[in-house]
Formats: C-alpha cells, sequence, structure tokens
C-alpha cells in the first residue's frame, strides 16, 4: 500500500479509538497491527520489549480507573488499557514497517507536502547517527576537563543544539548548490502511485472498522 494512504488510514483508526469507548474495537486494533508486525517479521524480543514499555502506564491508567471510575471503573479500565496497546501495536505496525524515505517521496509527490518540509525531516533522520556520535564526544571532552556531563543536564543538549544549527546551514548551502529551489518543477528518482488496490484496501478497512463501531459495543 502506498505510505501516504496508509499513513492517513492510521490516523484515522486512531482518531477513530479515541472518540469511541469500544472494547471490540481496540482488540480488533490489537490483533490486525500484531498480525501485520508479524507477518513483516517481528522479533520476538521487540515484541516484548515493546509490550512491557507500555505496561506500567496501561497499569497506571486502568488502576485509576478501577479506584476511582465508581460502578462502571473496572470496564473503563480495561478500555483505556487495551487502548493505549491498540495506539503502541497500530504505531508500530506503520513505523516498522515503513520506509522513512518511500514515505517522504509519497508525501511530497501524493499528498504535495511543501519538498522543503519533506528534506528537513529527512535530513534530521539521516543526521540521528551523527549526532549521537556528537554527544558522545561532548561528554567524552567533559570527562577530559574533569567534568561530567549526565544525560538530564540541559549543557549537553544546549552544546548538541548548536552543532545541528551549524549543520542546518551547511545542509541549506549544500541543497541551494545542487540547484534544490522551492516551489519549482523538479524531477524525481522515485515516483510513488496511488492505486485503485489502495483504496480498496482501505475502504475495505475503514468499512469494518465502522460495522465493529456499529454492530460491537
Amino acid at each position: 500500500m502506498n505510505p501516504a494512504i496508509r499513513l492517513m488510514l492510521v490516523f484515522i483508526i486512531a482518531l477513530e479509538i479515541s472518540l469511541v469507548a469500544n472494547l471490540s474495537l481496540n482488540i480488533a486494533v490489537i490483533i490486525g497491527s500484531l498480525a501485520i508486525l508479524f507477518w513483516k517479521h517481528l522479533h520476538l524480543k521487540t515484541f516484548l520489549f515493546i509490550s512491557l514499555l507500555a505496561l506500567l502506564p496501561a497499569l497506571g491508567i486502568f488502576l485509576s480507573q478501577l479506584y476511582y471510575g465508581g460502578s462502571h471503573g473496572f470496564y473503563r479500565g480495561i478500555i483505556l488499557f487495551s487502548r493505549l496497546y491498540a495506539y503502541v501495536f497500530l504505531g508500530l505496525s506503520f513505523s516498522l514497517t515503513t520506509s522513512p524515505i518511500k514515505l517522504a517521496h509519497a508525501l511530497e509527490q501524493n499528498l504535495h507536502v511543501p519538498a522543503k518540509f519533506i528534506y528537513g525531516i529527512l535530513a534530521a533522520l539521516n543526521l540521528l547517527p551523527q549526532l549521537r556520535y556528537e554527544i558522545k564526544v561532548i561528554r567524552a571532552n567533559g570527562n577530559m576537563r574533569g567534568k561530567t556531563l549526565h544525560p538530564w543536564q540541559p549543557t549537553l543538549y544546549f552544546k548538541a543544539l548548536i552543532l545541528a544549527i551549524n549543520w542546518s546551514n551547511n545542509l541549506s548551502l549544500a541543497m541551494q548548490s545542487q540547484g534544490f529551489v522551492e516551489n519549482e518543477p523538479r524531477t524525481h528518482f522515485s515516483n510513488p502511485i496511488v492505486t485503485k488496490l489502495d483504496w480498496s484496501l482501505s475502504l475495505i478497512i475503514l468499512g469494518a472498522v465502522q460495522c465493529i463501531i456499529i454492530f460491537c459495543h
């Protein structure tokens, strides 16, 4: 499925989950998302790690509803518990199965998102490994001066922000030197298309969601 259409589909389903208190819908989204993830060969360790990571906030929400939600607290707690996991696995089913590059091309060409915004996101993603390396260098320099920079100290991130600003200027100059001009027609190496199958699958999935909302309470 086209990445841009898939992103819109995920947003619509997430919106419906947030507006409708339907346990069956939450469970269906969780099962469907897990089916996609395991079909794409999600590692069991990754699944267990994410599940345990989301367990603490989910339990906190459930217990707060159980103790302070009155006579319907248990049911509301179960709904909110399952809703959180539905959000988590729905997001994972998109993020772990979608290439950022392909998504960027689809957003630019199919949804007509401004190219400057798209290339800014791609630059940020590609600079993340370098940013991690530079943070390690900053901490090492601090250790050499006898000053330990902990991850929670703002000084560490302020120095990293200065580096990022310098990188942004260099990137802007590099793009201009390569002939990038905003709002001008450009050719593309990759041309994602939206097919009838994409629309059909989207309508089928959204139709199934509406049926669950209407017939399953």
